[in-house]
């Protein structure tokens, strides 16, 4: 279980940003989100229809609802989370975009809290499929940090530690810090084929010390 509590941790201080605090992480905009509290007993609603001929509109829409789940599933509102991930899922989207790859984050992640652990695997091979076509290295790398804690989720350890493995390995070329601690946070408690237990450590804590000094702020901290 300690496996499966670090990697959801991680996740959340490595969401969606360039620093631990990540912009839409789900504790970012904590303060923000009372106005959610009615929707926990509302019945269920369609899509969002945006203007027409509004460029971008159905992928802002996307974007919104997607962010929205990751902040009420921060708050422990799983419910909502549930409901905003649907209504963001029946939006059409490409399927490489990052509306569809940041959906199968967070619907990864929603799995993994309520102890659905092959449910969090669909999702997060799903989002792995989608970075695929994606030219952004962060997602492609982020989907598999993901895909890692899902299978720690689902009791397969071989293969969330030869994920993780790969990935700390794309962090380190690609300089991609925030997700390189998150990485090592897993690999510190599931072990790493790769490295040894003082090596992850290393990584760990030299990661979080090096975004501090870049001026970010661990959440809750």
């Amino acid at each position: 279980m300690t496996a499966i509590a670090a990697a959801t941790a991680a996740l959340a201080d490595a969401a969606f940003g360039g620093d631990p605090q990540g912009g839409s992480s789900r504790f970012a905009c904590r303060p923000r989100f009372s106005p959610l509290s009615p929707c926990r007993s509302a019945p269920p609603r369609g899509p969002p229809v945006p203007p027409p001929g509004l460029p971008g509109a159905y992928e802002a829409a996307a974007d919104a609802l997607v962010g929205l789940a990751a902040d009420a599933l921060g708050m422990g509102r799983f419910g909502v989370s549930a409901r905003l991930l649907e209504r963001a899922r029946a939006i059409a989207t490409p399927e490489g975009s990052r509306q569809a790859i940041r959906l199968s984050w967070v619907s990864a992640e929603l799995a993994m809290v309520q102890g659905h652990g092959a449910t969090a695997v669909e999702h997060a091979r799903r989002g792995v499929d989608a970075a695929a076509g994606h030219p952004s290295t962060r997602h492609a790398v982020k989907s598999d940090v993901v895909l890692a804690a899902a299978l720690c989720s689902a009791g397969d350890i071989d293969a969330a530690r030869e994920v993780a493995d790969a990935a700390l390995l794309a962090t380190e070329k690609s300089g991609l810090i925030p997700l390189r601690w998150a990485l090592a946070c897993v690999l510190s408690d599931i072990g790493s084929a790769t490295h040894d237990a003082a090596q992850i450590s290393e990584i760990r804590d030299l990661s979080a010390d090096t975004v501090r000094r870049r001026g970010g702020v661990w959440a809750g901290a």
